[in-house]
């Protein structure tokens, strides 16, 4: 692997409503950023003009028709500018369509540069799914969306914050139905998986912990039967298959344990049992990352936060630690076509 290499990234602008163009800004002029990978946003150029303006970042936006007019120039951010959004229509923090159709039209097109091969990675800004539904595309968020562009059937997420790493196997469900969907071949799946995303991060010897679903993991049947009739048989099934993986564990103990250190990811059974945890170390501090995609797909672990568009004041910081994580992942897994 060379350390030297700087992935190509293609960073989606998110909800211009919202404050993604801003914390763009301020993400792309970090010196550690400009070290570690080379970046275009797919976006609106005028928006991301204007997100300058509002921040007060040094630099300038230069809008470019496709990839291959990028010459990543220091101090200028690059857009591959969609002219999608109407800024005299646009209201900061106000649920727009408009916002939301430009949002998944930048998916569309960062997703299909990473399936062609013409980048490395994609890096995603916040999108309103109360947008995106009004725009017509009914989606629950980036997984569901990205899973369908990329033609992609068995995906999960995880999220990531320093060394806590945890991989879904449900999200965006009731959790009545998340109990249904609780079952060995989706836990399986989820494990192989988080397997793979580790090794991609560079960890070697994967080591993965299972939370239970019930209190004390069941406690042998006495608080529910779950772990007994559904999540042993895939621990044990993933360990026939060469896996190192314990459990089932408690819930209430078994994210500390893998933050100390004891485990390279843990499998959270449904969406407030993982995500709680992670952002408990600090709601800007979490990146999310969709496995079982044929592409490296990173992005920040917060909503649009409608109540700082428009002051400069949101937290780069998710962003910065996604971009950073899918440059690592991109080196890890380097495409022998691209050229430094």
């Amino acid at each position: 692997m060379n350390e030297e290499y700087k992935p190509l990234l293609a960073i989606t602008m998110g909800d211009a409503a919202g404050s993604g163009p801003e914390i763009i800004t301020k993400a792309l002029v970090q010196p550690e950023i400009k070290a570690a990978c080379r970046f275009v946003v797919i976006g609106d150029a005028a928006t991301m003009r204007a997100a300058l303006e509002i921040t007060g970042v040094p630099g300038e936006v230069r809008a470019i028709k496709k990839l291959s007019e990028a010459s990543f120039p220091s101090g200028v951010i690059e857009v591959i500018d969609m002219h999608n959004i109407q800024l005299d229509q646009l209201k900061r923090g106000r649920v727009n369509p408009m916002a939301g159709k430009a949002a998944f039209e930048y998916i569309k097109l960062a997703s299909g540069m990473a399936l062609s091969g013409e980048c490395d990675a994609i890096v995603t800004s916040a999108i309103n799914k109360e947008a995106l539904n009004k725009a017509g595309y009914h989606y629950d968020g980036h997984t569901q969306l990205l899973a369908e562009l990329c033609e992609a059937p068995d995906v999960a997420m995880m999220l990531v914050s320093g060394q806590l790493r945890i991989a879904h196997v449900t999200t965006h469900v009731s959790l009545r139905q998340a109990i249904e969907l609780i079952r060995p071949e989706r836990i399986l799946t989820v494990l192989r998986l988080t397997d793979e995303a580790l090794r991609q991060m560079g960890i070697d010897k994967t080591r993965i912990a299972v939370a239970g679903l019930n209190p004390h993991a069941g406690e042998s049947g006495l608080f529910g039967d779950e772990e007994l009739k559904y999540i042993t048989p895939a621990i044990e099934a993933a360990c026939r298959q060469g896996m190192i993986v314990t459990g089932p564990l408690p819930p209430d103990s078994v994210f500390f344990r893998t933050l100390e250190g004891q485990f390279d990811a843990a499998i959270a059974m449904y969406h407030d049992q993982g995500h709680i945890a992670v952002k408990m170390l600090g709601i800007t501090h979490g990146v999310n990352v969709t496995l079982g995609l044929p592409i490296i797909r990173t992005s920040v672990d917060h909503g649009t936060n409608f109540g700082k568009a428009g002051k400069g004041t949101a937290d780069p910081t998710s962003l910065l630690w996604a971009i950073k994580l899918a440059s690592v992942m991109c080196r890890t897994r380097r495409r022998p076509s691209h050229s430094s």
